[in-house]
């Protein structure tokens, strides 16, 4: 037992060490200007982890040792958020601004006593913290809103996360949300340190930050440097702390949180709409990346009384989008991928050019017709654009700085992987390699295949499906089931824990449902819908495979065309013993089965066709079938309802023809009893 008469000076040295370490914490990782030396913050961090060993009462809960040293997991655990994480409702431009505001009036006319409140819009990843009697508890992803992934010890390692509150009157349980995002010299310096080692720089920030967070060894996260900005405080116990939204940022602020600094409280929206100008003159001086503006109404008071569309969306805040960043470059040349499903798909070969932080080398050019109607030649300037999507895209090009050594493109005759002669089917754009045993096709079909909207397997993307075919390993989607450890620890940049991590991403994707097969399987036409409208119809594979042309086109939901392609898939012997191997390896082939026929919509069949105001088109899926509606995806006589909005096309049409009630997303929001 240590002598009482050892503890105090204990006490006091540890708590020296504490202040000590965190002050060069912060001047290091948070201000980036060390202020102590490596060996000098390594000997301070060394002693006191001696002292916390040799007297575990000194551990505290915000000691710096707390922050790294937990084991690397095997797999990320699930967390359900004690409140929904909701997904902003974004306005482009000043009109679709005030008709925001303008709807809050009508709906509660003194929305219009608030001040508002507006900051950055921080480009990273959504994080919530859960505080309990003021100490970090738990942190977690955002996911679906609902549940996200626990990623406490990887949220520890970033320092502008404060383990314990430096208060007594904090609200004995709460959660804070907050955006992880990646400072673009942080960024930088790491791609540059991936070059170095001969590994493939991250994309983008965004991207990046998201992924750093998911890693399953903390260590790893903490290399990266990842900052966050708090920006919410959910009050789930006890009472709310503040009564305004800037009062709110003030309090994380004391807290020890970082707070967004360009963030300012604003009495009218005129005074709103006059601001959003000097903060986007401000992006190119950002050491992070921000797309928009975020303004809320000041008033707490009003939030839960304007309530939120659909459950998903606050009407008390908006997302005031940035004008898409546009760069000009050279287009070097333009070249094709091979698709899963044999489509050849141009893409633009550029003149490296920085954009939104990220330097483009590559954009999209989706198909040849569009390349015409754009005039768009190799050797042309052209405008570039991201607009907040991950792969850029050509606006189009500059006639004016044409000097005459531009070329027009020439669609290939033959596959660029195979040099089998491609096919163009009639009433299409797209040309088709038909070889099915095409190498570009089978590498862009298993990438597919593991995607996250597909089996989900971690890890497996296309420098991994490259390497395994370049063994030998794998041939199709089945033989990855059949990989072990053993066969992946040859293989370069594979060590033990990676090789298991893949191993188990495998085998948990087994228990995938049937329309996750049948999307990831790669039918042509069949997407994420047609797949669950297929399976929730059919039940099991094999029911479905015995399905001829009539049974599947009397489906509401799937045409002649997705008809004719599931069973021209099922016909091929080479599918058939792919499925017959899945079959073999375990995977589930069926579709679990709900209580169905409970709800205000139950025995309803629904099109949503067009933009919706406020839901997305998956949120207006989710929502339907969670009141016991069926939605499928193209129309027929046996569809009761066509939800539509901004640019319907044919589908609104055809109802009309047949009669089918045509309603809005108000009226379906008042069917749902979301409409307030």
């Amino acid at each position: 037992m240590t002598p009482s008469g050892s503890r105090a000076p204990a006490t006091r040295r540890a708590a020296e060490l504490r202040d000590q370490i965190q002050r060069a914490n912060r001047a290091y990782y948070l201000e980036d200007n060390p202020s102590i030396s490596d060996a000098e913050y390594d000997r301070l961090f060394r002693e006191l982890q001696q002292l916390e060993r040799d007297q575990p009462q000194l551990r505290t809960p915000d000691s710096p040792t707390q922050r790294v040293g937990a084991a690397p997991a095997s797999a990320l655990t699930k967390h359900r958020h004690l409140q929904p994480m909701m997904s902003l409702a974004n306005a482009f431009d000043t009109d679709e601004l005030r008709a925001w505001h303008e709807r809050n009036l009508r709906l509660i006319p003194k929305t219009a006593d608030s001040a508002f409140v507006t900051e950055l819009k921080i480009d990273g990843a959504a994080v919530n913290l859960t505080y309990t009697n003021g100490r970090l508890t738990t942190g977690a992803t955002r996911g679906n809103g609902i549940i996200g992934e626990d990623v406490t010890p990887n949220l520890r390692t970033i320092h502008d996360v404060p383990l314990v509150l430096p208060a007594d009157d904090v609200p004995p349980l709460m959660e804070i949300r907050g955006e992880v995002y990646f400072p673009l010299t942080t960024f930088a310096r790491v791609n540059r340190l991936r070059e170095a080692q001969g590994d493939p720089p991250f994309a983008n920030p965004r991207n990046s930050a998201a992924g750093s967070l998911r890693q399953l060894d903390s260590a790893v996260t903490g290399k990266r440097r990842l900052r966050l900005f708090a920006f919410h405080i959910e009050v789930l116990e006890g009472q709310r702390p503040v009564s305004s939204q800037w009062d709110a940022l003030e309090l994380l602020s004391a807290w020890g949180f970082q707070v967004e600094r360009h963030r300012e409280r604003l009495a009218t929206l005129d005074d709103v709409i006059d601001h959003i100008p000097t903060l986007e003159a401000l992006l190119p001086t950002l050491p992070f990346q921000a797309d928009g503006v975020v303004v809320k109404l000041d008033r707490l008071d009003l939030w839960p009384e304007l309530g939120a569309i659909g459950g998903r969306e606050p009407r008390w805040a908006v997302a005031r989008k940035f004008a898409p960043e546009v760069a000009v470059t050279r287009l070097r040349n333009i070249k094709i991928n091979v698709g899963r499903t044999g489509a050849l798909n141009p893409y633009a070969e550029l003149e490296p050019v920085e954009l939104g932080g990220v330097t483009i080398s590559n954009a999209t050019l989706h198909n040849e017709l569009l390349i015409a109607e754009k005039d768009i030649r190799i050797g042309d300037w052209v405008e570039v654009v991201r607009a907040g999507e991950v792969i850029p895209q050509i606006i189009g090009p500059l006639p004016d700085k044409r000097d005459g050594t531009e070329t027009p493109f020439e669609p290939p005759a033959a596959c660029p992987a195979c040099g089998t002669a491609v096919e163009r089917p009639p009433d299409e754009i797209m040309r088709y390699c038909p070889n099915v045993a095409c190498p570009g096709r089978t590498l862009e079909a298993i990438v597919h295949f593991a995607s996250r909207g597909a089996m989900d397997i971690r890890g497996l993307g296309y420098e991994r499906v490259r390497q395994l075919l370049d063994a030998g390993l794998i041939e199709d989607v089945a033989d990855l089931y059949h990989l072990t450890v053993d066969q992946l620890l040859p293989l370069e940049r594979f060590a033990r824990q990676s090789a298991e991590q893949l191993v188990a991403a495998i085998d948990a994707s087994r228990s995938q449902p049937l329309s996750t097969l049948l999307f990831a399987i790669g039918i042509r036409h069949v997407g994420t819908m047609a797949a669950r409208v297929l399976a929730r119809e059919f039940v099991t594979l094999q029911h479905l495979q015995s399905a001829g042309d009539e049974a599947l086109s009397d489906v509401p939901g799937i045409g002649p065309t997705i008809a004719d392609a599931v069973t021209s898939f099922f016909a091929q012997e080479r599918n058939r013993r792919l499925l017959d191997r899945l079959r073999e390896a375990g995977l589930t082939l069926e579709e679990p089965q709900d209580a169905g026929g409970e709800g205000p919509l139950a025995g309803s069949i629904y099109i949503v066709t067009g933009t919706l105001p406020t839901l997305s088109r998956s949120e207006a899926v989710a929502r339907i079938e969670g009141a016991g509606g069926k939605v499928t995806g193209s129309v027929s006589k046996k569809t009761t309802t066509v939800v539509a909005g901004e640019s319907p096309g044919s589908k609104l049409d055809k109802a009309r023809t047949l009669g089918i009630e045509v309603i809005d997303e108000d009226e379906l929001l008042r069917r749902l009893g979301a409409a307030t």
